[in-house]
């Protein structure tokens, strides 16, 4: 996956996310829902642009940036803990 492909998987992300929001106003979408697909949303957000971070920063230094993988929800999760 390359930079256009990622920038373009996160817009994808946040008009999701911005259409549970708006399905939520409406009554569509109960509270719990909402809860739960707005958590999977923002861990592959949270993945996709710690992807795009360590892609920038390995071209800056020169490196491949093909190396750089996507990395599990768990350790992407786990900077602030």
């Amino acid at each position: 996956m390359d930079e256009k492909d990622i920038l373009a998987r996160i817009s994808e992300y946040v008009g999701e996310e911005q259409r549970l929001r708006d399905r939520h106003q409406r009554r569509e979408l109960g509270r719990e829902e909402e809860h739960r697909r707005l958590e999977r949303l923002e861990v592959a957000l949270d993945q996709c642009w710690d992807l795009l971070r360590r892609r920038r920063a390995r071209q800056e230094a020169g490196e491949v940036p093909d190396d750089a993988g996507v990395r599990p929800p768990d350790e992407v999760e786990g900077y602030l803990q």
